[in-house]
């Protein structure tokens, strides 16, 4: 019995040790799973904290640089009681709260469309869901791009009813084109005055510590480096970019811990300022005066619209992380510092940043200072840049070079045209008014109206895309409407004290991109109105009534669809067309991007013995045409496999009548879209029945047998033989019984703009001696 029980323990020990064998490996194996997303996680951490670390010189520049001018600015005529500091300084706290904070980086940054900020962004978004771009050049193919992000709604939800009430009148998308526009104009307000006041600010750090130097040198001193600045802009920031996140995170513990400082020794009751109660107190006391004075402290939020636009492609958790961890207890230090010193000190307002820094390190922070400062500069001048460019796309904004500065970084762009305008109007501001109180007042109506423009998008980004309740919805609209228009009336008793600047300056570019837009919106629906029917086309028979000659002739026209007028008016007026005949249209859609993959669409108009075809490219608002993109060599690669696949699909097609052609008199049109070298089954099978079609099997033009290998060779000596650029060179004029306005916008806006802008043939890199100009006369 006791034999039996030794025996059964061991065979038992025995089990126990060989399944903790057979169980060894596997936890080895969990163990190394485990340790891999350990390093997982702790790479993502490691990685996150890194783009949060350059999201600081790219981003958060602006912002930064507030405590530079904000006080003197609120308090331009001095400090009468010393509780308006406390006062202002809680009005500070909590616009920094409500507005970067609850408002830009936890809700509006949400709001980028796949890494890209601003105005043009939120309106591209708007775009894809619902149909309100004027210029109806899109397609259902243009859809199925995979940057086409696109979210769908119930028919009877909140969502539907939106879109419906936006696309039911034309109105109602031109209101909200305009408002675009003039958020688009104030931030290249911004482009202009956040130079001009934060270089003018950091160098009068000099004045500071030499009291006796005249402010006209000091005036001198911000001109030479912002003439530095703006003619350095076309050599990029990829070189020095790496510089810009130090800079800006030394600025921020410099100002933080400067501020822990000044409240230690001069002043702690300052932290009394987080309770709301000082706000209250502040506006009774101060009466219109301290409304007006919040025209002053809007600037401590001055950047805001700027951390949107420089969103650039930087994770909004990094952003966040950036924010809530360097940039807003730094801020709130930096105030709160400077309002313990004006506690002691009321008459140092003017230049209060400076005269509270340490003697020690006066002179490292004057550097920093400016340094900063250049630094935010460039960010604003980059975000300028960038929303051009989108306008450009968009059709907003008249064409001007644009010059890619980095091979590595998309966004990297220069705008020679715009950068010297730039540098003329920022050098005039600086200049003219000569101080930082005049400028602040300019800048803050910019600023403020670009915020209202934001909080109506997102009021139909939040309904549209995100598919928020309008429960949800209403409380954001109305606290930010609340908080902004309370800004926007304090501005308005500013405008004659520099407030008019930014408006002049909007209302000028207001008037070039809309006309432009206008202009471009009425030359298109020309072109669709007068666009050649394909019956006219095909009864000229293959040889289009006219001299076949070698050659390929690439036809450009702003049509996506049909057969443009510019082919008629030269076919008439000239005895020779090009043995093949290629439309192409460039058109941009509401994409930050169109992958390169994804970026052609070709189709075959009429019979093969025609040869004609169209080739639509698709770009996205980010996207640039280079020197170096070979745009023609894509064009024909892209061409040449259609041809190729469309002759392996008539081999391998079971039925002959499913992909024939023509037969029996009928002509059918295919489209595929170009991936990969392959074509996705995107077919468009429109059938038209025409007597004159001839059958395909000989060609008048080659003489053989029009299978596809033939036709490939045909127009690989077609193109051996000469490849000619066809552009319209239209004039658009007024009808005699349109109204002045209208004449004054087309016969004389529009044509000085499109007299003075780039050229189609430059922007595509075309040469001149296979340019073809044909001159037409539009009458709109």
């Amino acid at each position: 019995m006791a034999a039996s029980e030794d025996e059964g323990s061991e065979t038992k020990g025995r089990m126990w040790d060989l399944e903790k064998k057979l169980d060894q490996p596997m936890d080895e194996e969990a163990e190394k799973l485990k340790y891999m997303q350990r390093e997982k996680k702790n790479f993502s951490t490691i990685l996150l904290l890194r783009l949060a670390f350059q999201s600081l010189g790219i981003v958060y520049g602006d912002l930064g640089t507030s405590p530079l001018y904000v006080f003197y600015n609120t308090f331009p005529h001095g400090i009468e009681h010393t509780e308006d500091v406390i006062g202002a300084l809680s009005l500070i706290i909590y616009s920094l709260t409500l507005i970067p904070l609850l408002k830009y980086v936890f809700i509006v940054c949400r709001a980028n469309d796949n890494g890209q900020g601003g105005t043009f962004a939120l309106y591209s978004l708007i775009c894809r869901h619902a149909k309100v771009k004027i210029i109806p050049n899109q397609h259902r193919s243009d859809e199925e791009l995979t940057t086409y992000s696109r979210n769908t709604f119930h028919e009877k939800s909140f969502a539907a009813k939106t879109q419906k009430w936006l696309e039911a009148h034309a109105f109602r998308k031109i209101a909200l084109l305009v408002l675009v526009l003039v958020g688009t104009c104030m931030v290249i307000g911004d482009g202009i005055l956040t130079p001009a006041i934060s270089v003018l600010s950091a160098s009068g750090g000099i004045k500071v510590d030499h009291p006796k130097m005249s402010n006209d040198v000091v005036v001198v001193v911000a001109v030479v480096i912002l003439v530095g600045l703006f003619s350095m802009q076309h050599y990029g920031t990829d070189k020095v970019g790496w510089l810009f996140a130090p800079i800006v995170l030394v600025w921020f513990l410099m100002i933080g811990g400067i501020g822990i400082f000044n409240i230690y020794r001069y002043d702690t009751s300052v932290l009394k300022a987080f309770s709301p109660v000082y706000i209250y107190r502040y506006i009774k006391r101060g009466g219109k005066k301290g409304w007006t004075s919040l025209g002053g402290i809007l600037l401590s939020v001055t950047g805001t619209e700027a951390l949107f636009a420089d969103l650039a492609h930087f994770p909004v958790s990094a952003v966040q992380l950036a924010f809530t961890v360097v940039v807003f207890p730094c801020l709130l230090l930096a105030y709160s510092g400077q309002a313990a010193y004006l506690m002691e000190n009321k008459e140092h307002v003017v230049d209060a940043f400076y005269r509270s820094i340490p003697e020690r390190i006066y002179w490292p922070m004057v550097i920093i200072a400016t340094l900063a400062a250049i630094v935010a500069s460039q960010a604003t001048i980059s975000a300028t840049f960038s929303i051009i460019k989108q306008a450009l796309s968009l059709g907003c904004f008249p064409r001007v070079k644009v010059v890619h500065t980095s091979k590595k970084f998309l966004g990297q762009i220069y705008i020679p045209d715009m950068n010297w305008i730039l540098m003329v109007l920022c050098i005039a501001v600086t200049a003219g008014f000569r101080n930082q109180s005049q400028i602040g007042n300019a800048y803050g109506t910019a600023v403020v109206v670009v915020m209202l423009a934001t909080t109506l998008l997102m009021t139909l980004i939040m309904l549209l895309v995100w598919h928020c309740h309008w429960i949800l919805v209403l409380p954001f609209t109305f606290f930010s409407l609340v908080v902004e228009c309370t800004y926007f009336s304090a501005v308005l008793f500013k405008i004659n004290e520099g407030g008019w600047v930014p408006l002049v300056i909007a209302a000028a570019f207001l008037l070039i991109m809309y006309t432009w837009h206008y202009g471009t919106v009425k030359r298109y629906e020309f072109e669709m109105h007068s666009k050649v029917s394909m019956a006219w086309i095909l009864g000229l028979g293959p040889s289009l009534g006219l001299v076949r000659v070698p050659g390929i002739g690439l036809v450009y026209t702003e049509l996506a669809s049909g057969v443009p007028h510019i082919f008629s008016h030269f076919i008439t007026n000239l005895p020779a067309i090009h043995s093949v005949v290629v439309f192409v249209c460039v058109k941009y859609l509401p994409v930050y991007t169109v992958p390169e993959e994804e970026r052609f669409l070709v189709k075959r108009i009429g019979p093969k013995n025609f040869h004609i075809f169209r080739c639509v490219a698709r770009y996205g608002y980010k996207d640039l045409h280079r020197k170096d993109d070979e745009f023609e060599k894509k064009l024909f690669d892209n061409l040449f496999a259609f041809v190729r696949l469309e002759a392996m699909m008539e081999e391998w097609s079971d039925s002959e009548d499913e992909y024939s052609l023509c037969g029996q008199g009928q002509q059918t049109q295919r489209e595929f879209l170009l991936k990969d070298n392959a074509f996705t089954s995107n077919l468009d099978l429109t059938i038209s029945s025409v007597d004159s079609i001839e059958p395909v099997g000989s060609s008048p033009i080659t003489g053989q047998e029009g299978t596809g290998m033939d036709e490939l060779e045909f127009m690989r000596s077609c193109m051996d033989a000469g490849v000619v650029h066809i552009l319209g060179n239209t004039v658009v004029r007024a009808r005699k019984e349109s109204k002045i306005l209208k004449k004054i916008a087309i016969d004389y806006i529009y044509a000085f703009l499109r007299k003075i802008c780039r050229e189609n043939s430059v922007i595509f890199n075309i040469p001149h001696e296979s340019l073809l100009n044909v001159g037409q006369i539009f009458y709109v």
